[in-house]
């Protein structure tokens, strides 16, 4: 539903329908995510993520494998006419991001903008540590970006249910993202609560992009949209495995 909820928000605003939105949420059972073109079997440890009772969904954006922890991360999806944002893709992107800064400096944390490469989508780093990550589509003149702000992780059981091609003992994948990946909690020696992230993007988005933020639900129409969208392509085996609609 969190990926049905996004899409039907594209589609509206692509519709005109409904104005810039910034949604906040968080995912209920945890999930894994996979990119638009990943091949599902390559990425996850699927009858792990079974045993954990985790979600797997694939999305309409690109970018990698991203485990969501139902209470260790804060997503955002920001659903904006992309010349309002930017020239092209890496400028969008940098815009965004430098909304997703001023949250996190709000927190309590400095971080820095990393603009990625042909690999990996740009990100947010903490003393060269992933702190959070995005991806995005784009469609007629429309992107949607996701992405999450860690607010605590667990890297064994991250690596247990994703694949990574230097090896296959999820242990030593843990021990090596020490290294690569940091949260809210590991920076500040406290945690943060969910709300208090939500707020800070709220006041990191309102001040970077010049925007007077309301609060608001769902119209009728992106409600009927994303329950379509939920039930006949993001809860089905051939568009989370095989990335192929009906």
């Amino acid at each position: 539903m969190n990926m049905a909820i996004d899409e039907a928000i594209l589609t509206a605003r692509v519709a005109n329908k409904v104005s810039n939105t910034l949604r906040l949420y968080q995912w209920q059972p945890s999930a894994v995510s996979i990119g638009r073109n990943q091949n599902l079997e390559e990425e996850v440890y699927w009858e792990t993520a079974h045993s954990y009772g985790i979600d797997l969904v694939r999305r309409i954006s690109g970018g990698g494998a991203v485990y969501h922890d139902q209470n260790g991360e804060v997503t955002y999806s920001i659903t904006a006419e992309t010349a309002s944002l930017g020239k092209d893709i890496p400028s969008v992107y940098q815009r965004i991001y430098e909304a997703v800064v001023d949250a996190i400096r709000i927190i309590g944390i400095s971080a820095d903008f990393s603009p990625g490469n042909t690999k990996n989508c740009p990100n947010l780093t903490v003393n060269n540590r992933k702190i959070s990550g995005s991806a995005q589509t784009i469609r007629r003149g429309i992107v949607l970006q996701h992405g999450t702000i860690l607010l605590d992780v667990d890297l064994q059981k991250m690596f247990e249910l994703l694949r990574i091609r230097s090896t296959s003992d999820c242990t030593q994948a843990a021990r090596i993202a020490e290294n690569k990946i940091t949260s809210i909690k590991n920076e500040l020696r406290h945690p943060v609560t969910a709300e208090t992230a939500a707020n800070a993007l709220i006041q990191g988005f309102g001040a970077m992009l010049k925007i007077r933020i309301e609060s608001g639900a769902l119209t009728p129409y992106e409600d009927e949209i994303a329950r379509k969208l939920c039930r006949e392509k993001y809860a089905t085996f051939s568009w989370n495995a095989l990335g192929k609609t009906v």
